[in-house]
């Protein structure tokens, strides 16, 4: 999934932009408006919006010397365009309800890199820090199936590959204090899915 132009993934092209553009807007916008934000010519805007006005989508109001621009959010259409406008929100809520189910629940499950930036297109793995308890060894066969169960499950919803970085309980303050690049990154972009946050770990280290 392009969690970061999630409409057009799903309906590409001109009428994809622009109902990503009206999907996001809090007022009414004029046509130059949504061109401009949409990154098209305003002659492709002029042929999309009038299909959609017929199907009842968007709704034109005259507003001379131009006309304003509204998606319908009460149209049938308009829940799937909507739900696919939160698709980032509704996978951040999704990762936390399977964290949570896992043969062995972790302690934190932390995801970094592009799909925590909010960056994430079609090609981008989600990078995933588990954080399992320390009374469980990485050899336990739950915690493997934890593990795999992770990785097939996200991998489903989001239809990204899933890139799992493993680590103990007790480790992770240490691994923070050390700071090596992938940490860095996980410092700076961390976004907790499940359980504890960063911030309880380093102040664990830090005390």
């Amino acid at each position: 999934m392009d969690f970061a132009h999630p409409i057009q993934s799903v309906i590409p092209g001109v009428r994809g932009r622009i109902l990503a553009v009206l999907a996001a807007a809090t007022a009414e916008l004029n046509l130059r408006a949504i061109a401009a934000i949409a990154s098209v010519s305003e002659a492709q805007a002029s042929r999309v919006l009038p299909e959609l006005i017929a199907i009842g989508l968007v709704e034109r109001r005259e507003m001379p010397p131009s006309a304003l621009f509204r998606l319908v959010r009460d149209h049938i259409a308009a829940g799937p365009v909507l739900a696919l406008a939160r698709s980032r929100d509704r996978m951040i809520q999704e990762m936390g309800d399977i964290a949570a189910g896992l043969p062995i629940p972790p302690v934190s499950m932390i995801i970094f890199g592009s799909f925590a930036r909010g960056e994430a297109g079609i090609d981008s793995d989600i990078d995933t820090l588990m954080v399992r308890p320390a009374d469980v060894d990485e050899s336990d066969r739950s915690c493997l199936e934890s593990i795999q169960e992770w990785i097939d499950r996200v991998g489903q919803v989001s239809g990204n590959l899933v890139e799992v970085l493993e680590v103990d309980e007790d480790e992770v303050s240490e691994r923070l204090l050390g700071a090596g690049p992938v940490w860095q990154d996980i410092q700076r972009d961390g976004l907790t899915v499940h359980g504890r946050t960063l911030d309880t770990f380093e102040r664990v280290g830090s005390g």
